[in-house]
């Protein structure tokens, strides 16, 4: 399905970013700052040095590729080939958000010299674009050779090696089936004022929701007091907790 598409992407994706930013903080024998970006070069604002400890994303992905690949490439079926084309989208969306830093050198910042070295994004980056994917996703089924893919509505365009592909359609996650591994959203706690993912709405599916009104303790008149810490009171807060009704189809009793 996509969201098992949207898995394999993030999870190739995370291994890049932690094994690079690893390697450039010198906690790996087997890796350091990108060796190849020495000497001089030049860009849109002049001739800079390079220098700093630019990441060395290709050893990066060189290692994902090895360590999350390896058991699909043992597969020679239509999932793996799948799990394999998300596993590069999610490589490449880090590779994507490479930048190049500079800090510049002269009299009062003059920036007669510049030192530039190129570092990853933040990966909430890389998230927010595969998320973007998964939305995107595309479905599709296997050409007639094997080898690849083809897009299983016509209308649609083909996949690039950047987006995200699946095979079938998603399950209703908004019922319980322990046969997909979906627990539905009953008793989920939903967000009354937000419009996003986690309102009351889209949560519970239209089924509505139940409202309960709850005391907890809370941390309140915190105050900073030299040196050093800070002290808070003890309050008692009455909040109201709304959770998503459960079906009430026979279906849905059976099914769990």
């Amino acid at each position: 399905s996509r969201e098992s598409a949207f898995v394999h992407a993030i999870s190739s994706a995370g291994v890049v970013f932690a094994i690079t930013r690893a390697c450039s903080q010198g906690e790996l024998k087997s890796c350091s700052c990108d060796p190849k970006k020495k000497g001089s070069a030049k860009d849109s604002k002049g001739h800079f040095d390079w220098g700093g400890c630019s990441d060395n994303i290709d050893y990066g992905v060189k290692f994902a590729r090895a360590f999350v690949d390896a058991k699909e490439r043992k597969g020679k079926d239509a999932r793996a080939l799948m799990n394999l084309h998300n596993n590069r989208a999610g490589r490449k969306a880090v590779k994507r958000f490479l930048k190049q830093e500079c800090k510049c050198h002269g009299v009062s910042g003059s920036c007669t010299l510049r030192t530039c070295w190129l570092a990853m994004a933040d990966f909430r980056k890389t998230g927010d674009y595969l998320w973007k994917k998964y939305n995107g996703a595309i479905q599709v089924v296997m050409n007639q050779d094997g080898t690849g893919f083809t897009v299983a509505n016509k209308r649609f365009k083909k996949p690039t090696k950047n987006d995200l592909v699946y095979f079938e359609s998603s399950p209703d996650y908004c019922i319980r089936d322990r046969d997909v591994g979906s627990l539905g959203t009953a008793g989920r706690v939903c967000n009354q004022t937000s419009r996003g993912m986690d309102s009351c709405e889209v949560m519970c599916c239209g089924r509505g929701y139940d409202t309960s009104r709850v005391s907890r303790m809370t941390k309140c008149e915190c105050k900073f007091h030299w040196c050093c810490a800070v002290r808070c009171q003890d309050c008692l807060e009455v909040v109201d907790i709304h959770t998503c009704k459960a079906p009430k189809s026979a279906g849905w009793i059976s099914r769990t």
